[in-house]
């Protein structure tokens, strides 16, 4: 029997937990990035290298976009395409943390309809498919049901809440984990009320994260409060806002246009 997409994320997403720890805690090469985009790490290109064989072999139909390769402009043409980042928290893998995931996604026309995001040090599993729920190591997810912003818990990077991005600057307790994909699977969870980030984002960090969220009950939106669609031309969204209905328009109520 053919396995689902789902089915095929979450093997690939085991199998780069295997590659990604072998090399955690052992010496292995870094560098940075052109145009200061960040670090990578040979763990990064090991995980990416056996994602794009694998996947690519099982839907050789369905194009790639993927932080660590090449840019394949063949994926505008197809109707499905796999959004993969390698490791996401290299950083955090480089300071010997155990807070960075896989996040791996398939996009259809636009719509993400499969998403897992693993933290193999954590023993982390997330998982959603269109229409299906989120769930976190096979038990559903839902996310918190604050209804008030001032004092809610939310995921976001310091600069974040600087004045000149808000109309008025929120009354809330701001947390931080190092993995974007990561932060919007807690959200997602229930653990934290609201994540957000305002700077251009890239599809392969919340593409995964952006699905648990719909599906496990709460919303997801550019920080104009507009629809996601993933599998640009140019791979970067106008950062996001992500968290249940309730919050999610105070949220974009308070941000200055």
């Amino acid at each position: 029997m053919l396995e689902t997409d789902l089915d095929l994320l979450i093997a690939a997403a085991k199998e780069s937990g295997r590659i990604a720890t072998g090399f955690h805690g052992s010496t292995y090469e870094t560098w940075d990035k052109e145009d200061g985009a960040g670090p990578v790490t040979a763990a990064d290109l090991a995980v990416n290298r056996m994602l794009e064989v694998e996947l690519r072999e099982a839907r050789p139909d369905y194009g790639w976009l993927s932080e660590e390769s090449a840019p394949q402009e063949d994926r505008q043409h197809a109707e499905r395409v796999f959004i993969v980042d390698p490791i996401d928290g290299t950083r955090s893998f480089i300071e010997g943390s155990d807070t960075w995931a896989h996040s791996i996604a398939i996009a259809d026309r636009g719509d993400v309809v499969a998403g897992v995001v693993y933290l193999p040090k954590r023993d982390l599993m997330f998982t959603a498919a269109k229409g299906k729920g989120a769930f976190l190591n096979g038990t559903p997810i839902a996310p918190s049901t604050r209804d008030t912003l001032t004092g809610a818990n939310i995921l976001a990077t310091r600069p974040s809440f600087e004045p000149r991005h808000w109309k008025r600057v929120p009354d809330v307790t701001r947390n931080h984990r190092p993995s974007l994909a990561y932060r919007l699977a807690l959200v997602a969870q229930g653990k934290f009320d609201a994540m957000l980030t305002l700077r251009a984002t890239w599809e392969w960090d919340i593409a995964a994260g952006v699905l648990l969220l719909e599906e496990a009950g709460a919303m997801a939106s550019d920080k104009h409060g507009q629809r996601l669609r993933f599998n640009n031309p140019d791979p970067r969204l106008p950062g996001m806002v992500g968290s249940n209905h309730a919050l999610h328009a105070q949220i974009l109520d308070a941000l200055a246009a």
